[in-house]
């Protein structure tokens, strides 16, 4: 299929820069596959358009404030005075996102203005720590810190690592609103924003109802916003990503699937995870890795429901949630939401796909 059957038009004023004024209170757009019918409520509403005994599967990953800011030394064993009271500031000099932690001090990172970030390279980083571009791997620097730079660290002195489309400095805001609810296990560099519309009001209301709800955990790495660069989707290739399923997750899915219950999938994340981990008309539970690309054509085994946001033009998301509705019917749903003004993208509203 060829990547250009991906695309679509986006005024930009649609593009969310802040989340919505309260959790709990987004635009949902309802797309049926089976009719295409569209309806429109908001995603407090949500029991009311899924079937009885729906197993809610969540992705509970926790962002790393993962971008970091160093200033360039410029001559050997140089300092600079960082004051104590700008340390987090945005003005900082050179910007780095820690991708992947390699030991308690060496990180891989994607580097802002990479190519004038050369090996042996030296910043300044807050808290008095000395990081060194110490190799390259394809695109991200291997960075050896002279300290730990651990998640507590990270949460003293990194930034949220906001998405290159929303184009403005992070604010204390984002530390909670770039984070659902039930984050829990630090390890993504994005969030699983489909789930940043759920309260803990809104998840009871659902298990009151008779809804069973279930975690596992999905580390969102870089891939989510790396562009599809090939003519042809199917030559496009995935990052990896760390997955684990609890053994009482998979037993909770297999059940329902025995039962004939709807399975939700909150997130493109959740799905990747569900059907990577399928082996012979199994669930594998336990710790994993994924490349997986769901483009159309692929066999859904596991999930039944999809809740998702609106992704950007030739993205392998909106590729994902095109094989589990059809290209033709997202590409109209998306159509509709842009003339009913939804917003988009990570802080965006959603689309519960039934």
């Amino acid at each position: 299929m060829d990547l250009k059957d991906f695309d679509f038009e986006l005024p930009d004023e649609l593009i969310a820069q802040y989340p919505s004024d309260r959790r709990g209170k987004s635009r949902l757009l309802i797309l049926r596959r089976d009719t295409g019918e569209i309806s429109h409520t908001s995603i407090d509403n949500i029991f009311k358009w899924l079937n009885p005994n729906t197993l809610i599967v969540l992705n509970n990953t926790k962002v790393r404030k993962a971008r970091l800011y160093g200033k360039k030394l410029h001559k050997k064993n140089e300092r600079v005075n960082v004051p104590e009271t700008s340390e987090k500031g945005m003005e900082k000099g050179t910007e780095f996102l820690l991708t992947e932690k390699l030991s308690a001090n060496e990180w891989k990172a994607l580097a802002r203005r990479a190519k004038r970030q050369h090996i042996g390279d030296a910043y300044h980083f807050p808290g008095d720590i000395i990081g060194r571009i110490k190799g390259e791997v394809s695109n991200e620097k291997i960075i050896q810190f002279s300290g730990t730079v651990n998640d507590e660290y990270l949460e003293k002195y990194g930034h949220t690592p906001l998405p290159p489309y929303i184009k403005r400095d992070d604010i204390s805001e984002d530390e909670i609103r770039y984070q659902t609810v039930y984050a829990k296990m630090y390890g993504a560099v994005a969030a699983p924003t489909a789930g940043l519309h759920f309260t803990w009001e809104i998840l009871d209301h659902l298990k009151e109802t008779g809804h069973e709800i279930a975690y596992l955990t999905l580390h969102v790495g870089i891939g989510t916003f790396t562009p599809i660069r090939t003519e042809k989707i199917e030559d496009h290739r995935m990052h990896r990503e760390y997955f684990h399923i609890p053994e009482e997750t998979a037993v909770s899915i297999m059940r329902a699937l025995k039962e004939g219950r709807d399975i939700l999938a909150v997130g493109t994340t959740v799905v990747r995870a569900l059907e990577s981990a399928w082996v012979n008309g199994s669930l594998r539970a336990g710790e994993m890795e994924t490349e997986i690309f769901i483009y159309p054509g692929f066999k859904f085994n596991v999930v039944k429901r999809l809740l998702t946001n609106f992704h950007t033009p030739k993205s392998s998301l909106l590729v994902l949630v095109s094989a589990f509705a059809g290209r033709k019917l997202i590409l109209k749903a998306y159509r509709e939401a842009i003339e009913k003004r939804y917003r988009f993208f990570s802080y965006g509203d959603a689309m519960l796909i039934l």
